[in-house]
């Protein structure tokens, strides 16, 4: 049988991305109030988890934004009064999923403590997203396919490999452990991998709160005989296409926002490498 997939032109490529970006900067939901944490703006609480915070002795909320530790200085103690207030969220059903997984409080660009990872979109925190472009040595794209118990995007495609960098770990050493979760990829897999780029920064607003997130993606080719396999249940199918596969698939609307962003970037390099 003929296969009449048709690969993109740049063009389209370019069209796309534009769209998907459009899609991926949304203003706060309506309501919000900034966050600062130790007098530095931090995020963005929705209306309810303002509502919440309120009642947090500690935490001061006026018409203009929420101080969190106004005074104070990032310290063990810090963690500990945002634990407090994660616990709080998820106590007035704020938190989608709550995951045992703390994630870096980023403000102003310096690391200032961690918090639980499900009370970071109902109060607008920034994340860390690291993904990875696997692509095989004849040129085909490797995608996995979310699982159904995902609480986000679940049975969506997606890159191979793509999660959260946690609290106090740099973005290489999330990167690899997510190549090892997701796919079992080991570091020996990944040496021909290119340094990692930051792609966007994007803002969404989600029916938990408020994404804020910065993108951050590395290209690799694998070698020759390596086929990744899941380990963390949290894919329930890998596929290796061909660009002009993956383009079908993409036009349909099966990746994710962030995924097909990723790799329109990815194929676009390799595209204009050819």
């Amino acid at each position: 049988m003929t296969n009449t997939l048709l690969l993109p032109s740049l063009a389209e490529l370019d069209q796309r991305y534009q769209h998907l970006v459009s899609l991926a900067q949304d203003l706060p939901p309506d309501g919000s109030l900034p966050i600062t944490v130790c007098g530095r703006v931090a995020g963005w609480a929705t209306a309810a988890a303002k509502d919440c915070l309120q009642e947090i002795a500690g935490v001061q909320v006026t018409d203009e934004a929420i101080h969190i530790a106004w005074c104070d200085q990032p310290s063990p103690q810090l963690d500990d009064f945002l634990a407090h207030i994660a616990q709080r969220l998820h106590e007035a059903g704020l938190v989608k999923a709550w995951r045992d997984e703390r994630l870096d409080v980023i403000a102003e660009g310096e690391k200032l403590a961690a918090i639980e990872r499900g009370a970071m979109r109902p109060l607008g925190l920034l994340t860390q997203a690291v993904h990875l472009n696997a692509w095989s040595q004849d040129g085909r794209l490797w995608v996995a396919k979310r699982a159904a118990n995902k609480p986000t995007d679940p049975n969506m495609w997606d890159t191979l490999v793509g999660g959260l960098a946690t609290a106090h770990e740099d973005l290489d050493t999330s990167l690899l452990r997510e190549s090892e979760e997701e796919a079992g990829l080991l570091p020996e897999h990944l040496k021909a991998r290119e340094p990692m780029r930051m792609l966007l920064r994007m803002y969404r607003r989600l029916p938990e709160g408020y994404q804020v997130e910065n993108v951050l993606v590395n290209d690799c080719v694998l070698p020759d005989g390596v086929i990744p396999k899941n380990q963390d249940g949290e894919v329930s199918e890998i596929r290796l296409l061909t660009i002009a596969e993956w383009w079908d698939m993409a036009q349909a609307g099966l990746f994710t926002i962030e995924a097909e962003m990723v790799l329109i970037d990815s194929v676009r390099l390799r595209l204009m490498q050819a």
